[in-house]
C-alpha cells in the first residue's frame, strides 16, 4: 500500500517532524486520533511504544525504526507490541519536489490477511488523514 503527499516543507523539516520526539506524537494517526507515548527512544533499533486513542477505542502501537537516512529515508517496523502478528514494514521517502517534499510511504504487509484486514478499515484513507495532520504540524 502506498500513500502519495507533496508537502510544502524541504524534506530536512519533513524529516525532522518524523524524528523529533517532542514532534511526532503531536501529529501522527487518523482524525480523531491521539498518540500517548509510553516510551520513545528514537534511532535505529530504539522504538516507539504508544497507544493510539481516540472515537472510544485505544490501539496499542510499537515502531521499531530500521532506518533513519536525514534527509530522505525513514523505515521502521509497525505492530501492536504483543507478538500476536506479524509487524507491516514501512517505509517513507522524501524526494525534494521544488521548494517543498514528494512524501512517498510504502506499507508492506506481512500477509495477504493482514493486507484485507487494512483494507477493511479503509487504511489508505486512515494514511492520507495521518499525513493531513502532519501537514498541519509543518504550518505551526
Amino acid at each position: 500500500m502506498t500513500i502519495e503527499r507533496r508537502l510544502q516543507a524541504p524534506p530536512a523539516t519533513v524529516f525532522a517532524a518524523w524524528t523529533d520526539p517532542a514532534v511526532l506524537p503531536r501529529w501522527f494517526g487518523p482524525a480523531g486520533f491521539d498518540c500517548r507515548t509510553r516510551a520513545m527512544d528514537l534511532r535505529v533499533g530504539g522504538e516507539w511504544r504508544f497507544d493510539m486513542v481516540g472515537h472510544g477505542m485505544t490501539f496499542p502501537n510499537r515502531h521499531r525504526w530500521t532506518a533513519l537516512e536525514p534527509p530522505s529515508r525513514i523505515a521502521f517496523l509497525m505492530d501492536a507490541g504483543d507478538g500476536a502478528a506479524e509487524p507491516m514494514a514501512v517505509e517513507v521517502r522524501l524526494h525534494p519536489d521544488g521548494s517543498g517534499t514528494r512524501l512517498v510511504q510504502t506499507v508492506t504487509f506481512p500477509t495477504t490477511e493482514a493486507l484485507d484486514a487494512a483494507r477493511a478499515y479503509d487504511a489508505e484513507a486512515r494514511g492520507r488523514e495521518t499525513l493531513t495532520k502532519l501537514a498541519a504540524a509543518l504550518d505551526e
